[in-house]
């Protein structure tokens, strides 16, 4: 039996699933990226961080600061991080690949120390995002990294009840960004693959042992709050099942709640009864 005991979400339509419009397509008046600024955090280490990092360890500081929870509460080992994304490395792999394009024949060594800005190598790997988090807030606990659109959230929520109720961890955070406007123009190539508009966004949710029972499941078709999330929010990709958490627990904090999600073909789908 687990809880979802918070939601924080960030999108590019503000903080909040207050922020979400009615109608994202409507709002969107004819834009194809809604983007996501780069959060000012303080530190060295931040400087040379991506955008992507920096929004993923401000998701996590919104849900602290929104749900009244010190950062020791989830230090140490007792807490999970499942960490899922569709493209949140797609820009760093991008600058990457524009800044190695740029390398004169012959030079292929000084990869190493190709930069697009201030991009170094190790930033193109998807877990780099998960590891900025872990360092940031002290997580010590189990782990794991999704790649994958909206199903493989489904898939990190029951991971992260798993956990729980094996007693593996005391709480799991549940973490997803998704970043577009860094890498446009291969969402305007494939534009067929995705809708429209790409709401960039970060969201994290917090999950403890008690509430309900969960049950994991392949559903036919969305869930109500699977159409809501998107019509309000847009195209989120990983996000999308977290921010339809937000909203159904907006609705009713306590009471059963099932979220779904689709990424090319495959559908999930994760309830609270």
């Amino acid at each position: 039996m687990t809880a979802v005991e918070a939601v924080a979400v960030l999108t590019g339509w503000g903080e909040g699933i207050q922020a979400l419009p009615e109608d994202a397509a409507r709002a969107a008046a004819g834009r194809a990226i809604i983007p996501l600024g780069r959060p000012a955090l303080e530190g060295e280490r931040f400087r040379r961080a991506t955008r992507e990092c920096l929004l993923g360890v401000a998701a996590v500081d919104a849900l602290l600061r929104e749900h009244h929870l010190s950062r020791e509460v989830v230090k140490g080992s007792s807490t999970a991080l499942m960490y899922v994304t569709g493209s949140a490395y797609g820009a760093s792999n991008y600058a990457w690949v524009a800044a190695d394009a740029t390398i004169p024949a012959g030079q292929g060594d000084r990869r190493l120390g190709a930069v697009a800005g201030t991009l170094h190598f190790p930033y193109t790997a998807p877990s780099v995002m998960s590891g900025e988090v872990a360092i940031e807030f002290g997580l010590t606990g189990p782990y794991g990294i999704l790649i994958g659109g909206a199903a493989a959230t489904i898939d990190a929520l029951w991971q992260a009840t798993l956990l729980l109720e094996a007693g593996r961890c005391e709480r799991a955070l549940v973490l997803a960004v998704e970043t577009f406007e860094d890498c446009a123009e291969l969402y305007a190539r494939g534009r067929w693959l995705v809708g429209r508009p790409l709401v960039e966004a970060a969201v994290c949710a917090l999950l403890v042992p008690g509430g309900l029972r969960t049950r994991y499941d392949a559903p036919r078709a969305a869930s109500p709050l699977e159409t809501r999330a998107r019509t309000r929010a847009g195209q989120t990709l990983a996000c999308e099942p977290l921010i339809a958490l937000a909203l159904g627990r907006a609705d009713d904090p306590t009471g059963a709640i099932g979220v779904t999600g689709e990424w090319r073909g495959r559908r999930a789908g994760l309830y609270w009864h």
